[in-house]
């Protein structure tokens, strides 16, 4: 039972786009078969007969399981033994309709159409040579056609439908890269800003534990306060939602900077601001007073956030020891998200670290009017 089912698998795979459907129009095969017993035709003509019939439903079933070249010689060879057939077998003229259904199933009209034309001559011969009725070769004419171009609209459709589900599933792909991409940008960017601060007011309550234990206290609640807020911050990057606004900010770049020791100088207009572009700002400005905490050993650093025209300019300039060697992934995705809104970042490194940043406000202020 194993064995007859292996064969059956080689014959006709279950894994192909047609499934089952080729296999209900076999039981029309029965009229071949049945031809020697019409003219009572003795066993050789039997065997011949019947070993030609397997034959063919074997070029048939892969004919539809096969793709390429197999395919197609498997076709030719059903119209083959078709124009063989028919002087020999009353029901052979059927065999064309067997191939025009496996040949139509092919998304190039020019093959199609030089397959049928090929069928209706053969079948147009046979029917002038031998007389045939003429309702049963103009029926047969008709299926002819009719199975070749139906199945080929058939195979145009489903090649369709195969070329939006492979569209949907890249986008799909491309949709789930850039949302890994973004949170993983947001994640370095919050828990980046927020690990360095916890670490800086840890720091400090370590030494002032023994000589100002009230203080020491009070840095270990703004610890516990800020590993709260950290967690807020990382549920709301996962869902998309990444900051309070940007004067919020502002407000937490501040308390960093101060907390490191550095002097901070605010100069800031009020600005009109799309969300998306409030968050990419507010972003921008985490990341920024992160590295000037972490790695410019700065004493001051200015923030100015400026309006002009149809222009809002960041700047976060230190008096640190300068940015040298690659971008680091925080600036790059600082980077990515601006130029996705249209804007622009600059890096200047001569006396310390200015880093500009300009985003066009034509988008948010249609936002916010709408």
């Amino acid at each position: 039972m194993n064995t007859v089912h292996a064969i059956w698998r080689k014959l006709y795979p279950a894994d192909h786009e047609h499934k089952w459907m080729p296999l209900i129009w076999l039981p029309f095969m029965v009229w071949f078969f049945l031809d020697p017993a019409w003219k009572h035709a003795g066993p050789l003509h039997w065997i011949l007969n019947t070993a030609a019939g397997l034959f063919f439903i074997v070029l048939y079933l892969q004919a539809f399981s096969r793709f390429g070249r197999v395919r197609n010689v498997c076709i030719i060879a059903m119209i083959l033994m078709a124009a063989i057939c028919i002087p020999l077998n009353g029901g052979a003229a059927g065999l064309l309709i067997y191939a025009s259904a496996a040949g139509g199933f092919n998304p190039k009209i020019r093959w199609v159409i030089a397959q049928l034309a090929v069928e209706v001559a053969i079948l147009l011969y046979y029917a002038a040579r031998f007389h045939f009725e003429i309702g049963m070769w103009v029926s047969m004419l008709l299926l002819i056609v009719l199975v070749g171009l139906g199945n080929h609209h058939w195979a145009v459709a489903h090649c369709a439908e195969e070329k939006l589900r492979v569209a949907h599933s890249e986008m799909e792909h491309f949709a789930k890269v850039a949302e890994r991409e973004r949170i993983a940008r947001d994640l370095h960017d919050v828990l980046g800003h927020t690990l360095s601060l916890i670490t800086l007011k840890a720091e400090l309550a370590r030494k002032l534990v023994d000589r100002d234990p009230e203080r020491a206290k009070q840095e270990m609640l703004d610890v516990e306060t800020t590993s709260r807020a950290a967690l807020a911050d990382v549920r709301e990057a996962i869902r998309g939602y990444r900051t309070e606004g940007i004067f919020a900010e502002l407000a937490r770049a501040r308390a960093a900077l101060e907390t490191a020791g550095v002097t901070v100088e605010c100069d800031t207009d009020r600005v009109a601001l799309s969300p998306e572009q409030e968050s990419v700002l507010s972003l921008a400005l985490r990341e920024a007073v992160t590295n000037v905490v972490r790695h410019a050993d700065a004493s001051r650093c200015n923030v100015i956030l400026r309006r002009s025209d149809a222009l809002c300019t960041l700047e976060i300039a230190d008096d640190g020891c300068g940015a040298d060697g690659p971008e680091g992934n925080g600036l790059r995705g600082m980077r990515e998200r601006l130029e996705a809104l249209g804007g622009s970042l600059r890096l200047l490194t001569s006396n310390g670290t200015r880093l500009i940043i300009d985003l066009p406000l034509a988008s948010a202020a249609s936002a916010l009017r709408n």
